[in-house]
């Protein structure tokens, strides 16, 4: 049997934008199917047997795992439910949560930022795997100015104050705004509030923190907090290449 799909979520899953930008190309009777066009987001079309054209252009897309980029809002959880707390899930359209949806890693309640949503478990146990190191960039806002000493021990590695000793990190150059004093900081772990505790250990309080990367993904800046899109089958082969040589190197080390 064939399978269904509302046709502004298939062509949102083909990568062709996110629902609110399918709907514009829907009104904009941009989109045919088996040569009528569609301006109702709600039409459901045939996956395996229906042509589907946007702008003239033939979408081919077969379902599959979902992939998602969303910036997450401040105030969001990062879980799939929550009994006290909205969760990131919370943001995602209805028709959007295909079963098994879930967030890759996570981000604490108050850090807004890229988050990738996706049910393809094996894909997510990598980028958050410890053994592999995928980069996480974030721009933080702190409450002073660090030395040039400090941010050299965050740099370097150092011992959070319950004793755990963190990987180095890439800091980058730093200035001051409204919000605090505001740089980026790229590590290659996931530990518990790492961000802030790191520059906690130096005295530094994080008054903000954004992710802006992962792996080698950016958060697309057309993206308001709490808005979310599929991610582009650039994105997706950027982030299995490095995967790949992520693993060719761990191999290579052993």
């Amino acid at each position: 049997m064939s399978e269904q799909w509302r046709i502004d979520k298939w062509l949102a899953a083909a990568g062709v934008g996110s629902r609110k930008d399918v709907k514009k190309i829907l009104k904009k009777k941009a989109v045919q199917v088996n040569g009528t066009t569609i301006t109702d987001a709600a039409v459901k079309i045939n996956v395996d047997e229906d042509k589907i054209t946007v702008n003239g252009s033939d979408i081919h897309y077969h379902p599959g795992p979902v992939y998602y980029m969303m910036n997450k809002r401040k105030g969001r959880i990062s879980a799939t439910s929550d009994d006290q707390h909205t969760t990131v899930l919370d943001d995602i359209d209805s028709g959007d949560k295909n079963e098994g949806l879930f967030p890759v890693g996570r981000l604490d309640k108050d850090t807004s930022g890229l988050l990738l949503l996706t049910t393809d478990g094996t894909w997510a146990h990598q980028l958050t795997t410890p053994n592999l190191g995928i980069e996480k960039q974030y721009e933080a806002w702190l409450d002073e100015k660090p030395s040039t000493e400090d941010l050299h021990k965050v740099g370097e590695g150092l011992q959070l104050k319950d004793g755990t000793q963190t990987k180095p990190a890439e800091i980058g150059e730093g200035k001051q705004e409204e919000e605090g004093y505001s740089l980026m900081i790229t590590v290659t772990e996931g530990k518990y509030h790492q961000v802030k505790r790191m520059f906690g250990a130096i005295g530094r309080h994080v008054r903000g923190l954004k992710r802006v990367r992962m792996s080698d993904v950016a958060l697309d800046p057309a993206l308001a907090e709490g808005e979310y899109r599929a991610l582009t089958a650039e994105e997706l082969e950027a982030i299995d290449l490095d995967l790949n040589s992520k693993k060719n190197t761990l191999s290579t080390n052993k």
